[in-house]
């Protein structure tokens, strides 16, 4: 009896671990120009945001986590405060989508430079142009200047693919579920010249606003990488649209304080 009941697990295990075959789409298939329309309507309702979320990284092998106040302008102006239990907030960052600044509180330092990807990555690790970083935490991608895109089917995930030429011979690839009012954008990444992948973003967990469907989880991955050892963005509150304080994209070193310029990646 017992290797009965043993037997009948396995096969239970077995039937739940089989992977899901292709699924085909259950709608007729749209125009590329329809979902380009979709997008850029998405992007006028939701041009920004402020929001408190919980950021962690995996990125490097070194986890860390904090929870972070955000201003997000879709034109690349940023500003994140991160905080620690106990301490209050412990960095800032800035960027008005040219030039970028860090307050490190714990060392009284703030570094100052160009708004490139790897110093805009300082505190929220996602190595990508101030605009795209918007983009991303807004849940949808960065267009390219060009409309020449076309739409593929995922049958692995059951999503719409438009694709958008970025120049050099990279694509922009979009990935959409659904049709009409209940189509949500849950997925963005961008193949390189040769095909390999250079990034990639995840959206889940959707909650209406502004007549469009946001994510409450945002996961993004550099490469052929695995979400797993990227950053997971989880919001847990949020507003959008609203005017930023003046000032709010740039620091201004405190008293005191020691400044240091850096370059790119320093």
């Amino acid at each position: 009896m017992r290797r009965a009941f043993l037997l009948a697990a396995a096969m239970v295990l077995a039937a739940g671990c089989r992977r899901q075959g292709p699924i085909a789409r259950p709608y007729p298939p749209p125009a590329a120009a329809e979902l380009l329309a979709a997008l850029k309507a998405r992007q006028r309702a939701v041009p920004g945001m402020s929001a408190r979320v919980r950021a962690t990284s995996w990125l490097s092998g070194e986890r860390v986590r904090a929870t972070v106040n955000m201003l997000v302008e879709r034109d690349g102006r940023l500003r994140f405060e991160a905080e620690v239990s106990l301490q209050g907030t412990v960095a800032t960052l800035a960027t008005d989508g040219g030039t970028f600044a860090l307050l490190d509180a714990r060392k009284n330092e703030l570094s100052r430079g160009p708004a490139c990807p790897q110093n805009v990555a300082s505190l929220i690790r996602i190595p990508l142009a101030p605009a795209d970083v918007a983009a991303v935490l807004l849940g949808d991608a960065r267009l390219p200047a060009a409309d020449d895109a076309r739409v593929d089917w995922d049958p692995a995930a059951g999503a719409d693919v438009l694709s958008l030429p970025e120049g050099g011979g990279a694509v922009l690839q979009i990935q959409f579920r659904g049709t009409g009012a209940d189509r949500r954008l849950i997925g963005a990444g961008v193949l390189g010249a040769g095909g390999a992948r250079l990034w990639r973003s995840s959206y889940e967990d959707f909650e209406a606003a502004n007549g469009e469907w946001l994510p409450r989880t945002v996961r993004f991955a550099e490469g052929t990488g695995s979400f797993d050892d990227g950053v997971e963005i989880r919001f847990r509150e949020r507003t959008v649209g609203g005017a930023a304080p003046p000032g709010a994209f740039t620091l201004t070193p405190p008293p005191g304080v020691t400044v240091r310029d850096v370059g790119c990646g320093g």
